[in-house]
């Protein structure tokens, strides 16, 4: 009877184009392959890692952190297997977005309002050199937000001028943009790689869809460019938004919706757009048309050692051939005490995830 019945479900799975056998929403016989796993664990003492770059030709891994501690935030250099190779102090300037371009690593100094850089085989005591200082310039327009009755609400953003920078990505002639969280704009450091130090750091869209007034409270954030150059894509975190804005100055518009704390961004070699969504703990993928096709990644629990167990609060994503790199910022941020398991970590981490084959 045993037998008879396997046979009748077996056929029954065939004519309904079940699987027969291994993973069928995935080419990879491995039924975790795209897990994320963990690649490096940052030193004992070196918290909250949140930028994160890769050297194409070594395949190395760079990576800093937005620690507001005295004296405590880090570039950190990893080999291809996840080793540390290198560490240079920078103090208690908190640091956000990674890029890598012509053999240096190019650093957004949110404590200190500038781009700096550094000789990618850094070590302890290289020097780093200043690139530019984004000037102030203040906060952006009000918008108006539609309500489901017809209505609308007016958001009025009152930044201080402050500058924030944040997001970093370079196109193809050299030229760097960059997000401004609080002042909501993006900044254009033209041909960065060679330009006169200082160099100087040009406002190109100053726009209200930049800012927030959200949680967590930063606007404009990730950055990555399309394949032929022409529209940048931006997440804002607040809002739970990526944007696009048509290059060289705009407009900027709505891409995607309801990304929970839409932060890093990357394109893979398929031309999906990866958006890190920090308070999903996940990373999702994007079509053309802005869907979502793809999730990754999840919080499976703190470890024994203290580090998280898949990604919590995954902020910066950088993609090498087939492996996604996540950083796990693991920052507490609402001040309730016992409410996020992120007050549980004591070690960080930055994950590893295989980029899948489909869809």
């Amino acid at each position: 009877m045993k037998t008879w019945l396997t046979r009748c479900m077996f056929a029954l799975l065939i004519a309904i184009g079940a699987p027969t056998g291994t993973a069928w929403a995935n080419d990879d016989s491995d039924g975790d392959r795209n897990a994320a796993k963990q690649f490096a664990t940052l030193p004992e003492g070196v918290r909250f890692p949140e930028g994160i770059t890769a050297n194409p030709a070594t395949r190395e891994i760079y990576v800093g952190t937005f620690d507001f501690g005295p004296n405590s935030n880090k570039l950190l250099r990893f080999a291809p297997n996840g080793h540390l190779l290198a560490q240079r102090d920078f103090g208690a300037t908190p640091l956000l977005g990674l890029a890598f371009a012509a053999g240096k690593v190019y650093i957004a100094n949110f404590g200190a309002s500038k781009i700096q850089r550094i000789a990618a085989a850094f070590s302890a005591g290289m020097p780093v050199e200043d690139v530019a200082m984004l000037p102030s310039i203040g906060a952006p327009l009000p918008r108006d937000e539609g309500n489901p009755d017809g209505t609308a609400d007016t958001i009025t953003f009152r930044s201080k001028g402050v500058p924030a920078p944040n997001g970093l990505v370079f196109d193809k002639q050299g030229n760097l943009y960059v997000s401004d969280s609080f002042q909501g704009a993006i900044f254009r450091i033209t041909d960065a790689i060679n330009c006169a130090k200082p160099c100087a750091a040009e406002p190109i869209t100053h726009d209200p869809l930049l800012a927030t007034a959200g949680f967590p409270p930063f606007g404009a954030n990730g950055l990555a460019l399309s394949s032929d150059q022409s529209t940048l894509f931006i997440a804002n975190t607040g809002d739970d938004r990526v944007l696009k804005m048509t290059l060289p100055s705009g407009p900027i518009s709505v891409f995607a919706e309801s990304i929970n704390g839409a932060d890093g961004l990357a394109f893979d070699s398929r031309g999906r757009l990866w958006v890190a969504a920090n308070q999903n703990d996940e990373v999702v993928a994007l079509n053309e048309k802005g869907r979502v096709i793809a999730r990754l990644g999840e919080f499976e629990g703190i470890r024994h050692d203290g580090s998280p167990d898949g990604l919590l609060f995954p902020a910066s994503i950088v993609i090498v051939g087939d492996d996604m790199f996540v950083t796990n910022l693991a920052l507490p941020l609402t001040g309730m005490v016992g409410d996020e398991p992120e007050e549980d970590v004591t070690r960080w981490t930055v994950s590893r995830i295989k980029v899948p084959r489909r869809p």
